[in-house]
């Protein structure tokens, strides 16, 4: 089985020079690690989950490379990233079945409708988290995410918490 902590070396060391990036990823795994927990998703899921998670924005440089710093929508990613992670994946010696999934999870993560299955779920409402701080939402955009995006109980309660809510 790879290991997660050799899947964030690769990475940081993928995402190198973009320390911004790297604190993303690293956030949303930490962020969707604990709401998978909390739910009590079963461990081959959470080990999607996190293994998602990490991989989520890999396609941002292939984006950059194709349509210019700046330009790289949450489509293009989707669009561009399955195929890096599985490259990367392949490398790293992960379970074609979790590939899969995983590949499936990069090239959805910024699609909210037709969520199919918690680490899905999941893995929008960490990745949401996380923008919502890094994007400076005010917390009217918050209470809409709550409304729109948030699903699952933890999710939900860590959200309200963390932007001060109802």
């Amino acid at each position: 089985m790879m290991e997660i902590n050799d899947l964030k070396l690769a990475m940081i060391k993928y995402m190198g020079g973009d320390a911004r990036r790297i604190h993303h990823f690293i956030k949303v795994h930490s962020l969707a690690k604990m709401i998978g927990e909390l739910e009590h998703l079963p461990a081959e899921l959470q080990y999607t989950l996190e293994v998602a998670s990490l991989t989520h924005d890999i396609g941002i440089r292939p984006g950059e490379a194709k349509y210019g710093v700046g330009k790289v929508t949450g489509k293009i990613q989707e669009q561009e990233g399955p195929t890096v992670a599985k490259k990367m994946l392949t490398g790293l010696g992960c379970d074609p079945k979790v590939m899969e999934r995983v590949c499936f999870l990069i090239g959805h993560h910024h699609t909210f409708e037709n969520i199919d299955a918690l680490d899905y779920q999941i893995l929008v409402e960490a990745d949401y988290l996380v923008n919502l701080y890094e994007d400076g939402l005010p917390k009217e955009n918050v209470k809409t995410a709550i409304d729109r995006i948030f699903k699952t109980p933890s999710g939900t309660q860590i959200c309200k918490d963390m932007y001060a809510v109802e």
